[in-house]
């Protein structure tokens, strides 16, 4: 067994070892072989289907590792996916059939940020324990109407912080901003202009652009006629390469500064050459065989890493906050405790809601203030380089 291999398998048994130790000292209970049933809400058809696809490979391998750890106690876990078609109403449909389904424990949704906040309200009266991994902050606030809803996805504050602190190093001072119209992107807005401000740094103009375009060179010309120093893109991953390529085509020599929404496959494909050097947002694991492996934690998202990799022949940066769900889920279930075979789903989302977890996205952080886990310290600085993506520096 390798070094890392070995490593990955230590951190694995010891992230569950606690959670089933109170369970085997008592020899008369009853052994809870009962499965651990997770649903998944996924965009697998529509305009957000290839993340949403990211999502489900990753959800499937997660458990693949998990059922075969042997830290589960004598439980398996199983996967329940439903396609939303990257649509508000029908991911309400199966958040719904999931919750009247006693089996399901909690369930995971995708990246569409009106499908988790249009669910939000159905799901804390259906009281169904649910890790969005949409970005919106409306995914998870206000908590006091968002008990059972959790979220698993870089904040716009966070992202909007580090993405000017590259600027400034960088020593830009005029911008384009080009982000999606939706909720995200208006948020991410809002957040980059307080940044902007504290910065010295001056937005020229900004431009909103659908989530579902597949053409974005008017909107991009709009910015880039103003000769700024850099474009900031704050869009879903296809939005993104449409903009650089199209940036690239009106002969635009400024930099490309990407948020973390941006970030997609590891190899840029097509695009390689629009986005040479340009900036991205994003957690460690896109780029974790670029880091030496000095703790279990680093060990474990190398490990992810190439085995996503291994069967699926190629990475996307999105896959970890699927599989840290589905870590999250687990580990919940297993200390949430109840009787056997019975699903404890109040029990859970207390446990939830104070977790904590150096996960292979980073550091992750619940408590019963905020339901967004993921922490400001999971966030670094990637730069493409000869068609994929490498760590700064």
């Amino acid at each position: 067994m390798s070094p890392i291999r070995s490593a990955t398998a230590a951190a694995l048994a010891s992230a569950v070892l606690a959670t089933t130790l109170t369970g085997c000292q008592f020899g008369a209970e009853e052994q809870d072989t009962s499965p651990i049933v997770i649903a998944a809400d996924l965009e697998l058809s529509g305009a957000a289907a290839p993340v949403g696809k990211a999502y489900q490979r990753a959800l499937e391998l997660k458990v693949d590792q998990l059922n075969s750890s042997g830290v589960l106690n004598g439980r398996k876990i199983e996967l329940k996916v439903k396609d939303n078609r990257s649509d508000a109403s029908e991911s309400l449909r199966n958040i719904s059939e999931f919750s009247e389904d006693a089996r399901v424990s909690a369930i995971i949704m995708g990246g569409c940020n009106e499908c988790a906040v249009g669910a939000a309200r159905t799901i804390d009266e259906k009281r169904i324990p649910t890790i969005a991994l949409a970005a919106s902050g409306a995914v998870a606030e206000p908590v006091a109407q968002r008990r059972y809803m959790f979220k698993l996805a870089p904040n716009a504050a966070d992202s909007a912080a580090a993405l000017t602190a590259e600027l400034r190093r960088a020593g830009v001072r005029k911008v384009g901003v080009l982000h999606s119209d939706d909720d995200y992107g208006r948020e991410g807005l809002a957040a980059l202009l307080r940044e902007f401000d504290k910065a010295n740094v001056k937005s020229q103009r900004e431009v909103a652009v659908p989530n579902t375009a597949t053409e974005v060179a008017q909107q991009v010309g709009v910015l880039t006629a103003r000769d700024p120093d850099a474009l900031v893109v704050w869009t879903p991953p296809e939005q993104a390469t449409l903009a650089a390529t199209s940036a690239q085509q009106a002969g635009f020599k400024g930099s490309l500064f990407f948020d973390a929404s941006a970030a997609g496959d590891l190899f840029l494909g097509t695009a390689a050459r629009a986005t040479e050097r340009a900036t991205l947002i994003f957690t460690q694991t896109m780029v974790i065989d670029d880091v030496i492996a000095t703790t279990p934690a680093k060990a474990a998202r190398r490990q992810w890493f190439q085995d996503y990799t291994a069967r699926f022949g190629g990475y996307h940066g999105s896959s970890s906050f699927a599989a840290d769900a589905v870590q999250l889920i687990t580990d919940a279930e297993l200390r949430a405790g109840g009787p056997a075979g019975q699903v404890n789903r109040d029990g859970l989302r207390d446990v939830l809601e104070t977790s904590q977890m150096d996960g292979l996205s980073g550091p992750i952080r619940m408590t019963p203030d905020n339901h967004s886990g993921l922490m400001p310290q999971a966030l670094t600085t990637l730069v493409a380089r000869n068609g994929r993506w490498r760590l700064a520096g």
